[in-house]
């Protein structure tokens, strides 16, 4: 299981380690600020007071170790590029990086980062869901407990109907709607059969719909 380290722990970043905890994932949380870290140090895996924008310090605290890094540190422009560079001078595959403006955004990109966001307060949740799945591509919580997601069809879904399927059963999930190129069927059928490359639009509780990101009770 990935690994995440969130760095800057404002409402954001708190957001986002917070969810990816709750989702079942080791977090660390790195802000300087000690209020911070002190209210976020029972919510996640591990929370360190430390400067981002020192390499060594990320090293002694083996940040190197980390498979994903989301810097959200957007109000100080120049301790973001710092602590995104000092991510990438350590290794790390994937990052991630919040912007506060377009040009921020540009800066980061211009840099090698490719994965930006550019998110308004408590969107952590969201992003949250999208960077542990290459499936989820959208989502809207409804309330704490449901939630709606579009997410991209399983290779092992392909060409078997609903009514196969059945992940009422499988998932404890709903299909309310079925994307196919520019065609939106609402209200599926049980026999419509799902193709390669389809969306479904689904809703459930978020226990059942984060089955959705592991392949959780997929059989061949």
């Amino acid at each position: 299981m990935k690994q995440f380290a969130v760095i800057g722990i404002g409402r954001f970043g708190f957001s986002l380690a917070t969810k990816l905890y709750e989702l079942g994932y080791d977090v660390l949380a790195i802000d300087r600020d000690e209020e911070r870290i002190k209210a976020i140090a029972d919510k996640v895996t591990y929370a360190v007071q430390a400067d981002s924008t020192d390499i060594n310090t990320l090293k002694a605290i083996g940040l190197r170790n980390i498979d994903v890094v989301v810097v959200s540190i957007a109000s100080d422009i120049n301790a973001s590029l710092m602590s995104t560079l000092n991510v990438q001078e350590l290794g790390i595959k994937e990052i991630y990086a919040k912007a506060q403006s377009e040009q921020h955004a540009k800066v980061l990109r211009k840099v090698g980062i490719e994965r930006v966001f550019l998110p308004e307060h408590d969107m952590g949740k969201r992003v949250a869901h999208h960077i542990v799945s290459n499936n989820i591509l959208d989502l809207i919580e409804l309330d704490p407990d449901h939630s709606i997601i579009e997410v991209n069809a399983l290779i092992s879904w392909e060409n078997k109907s609903l009514e196969e399927l059945n992940l009422r059963a499988r998932y404890g999930i709903t299909v309310i709607a079925l994307k196919r190129g520019m065609q939106l069927n609402i209200s599926p059928k049980a026999l419509d059969k799902i193709q390669k490359k389809d969306i479904l639009v689904v809703i459930g509780d978020n226990d059942s719909l984060s089955a959705i990101q592991s392949g959780e009770n997929e059989t061949a």
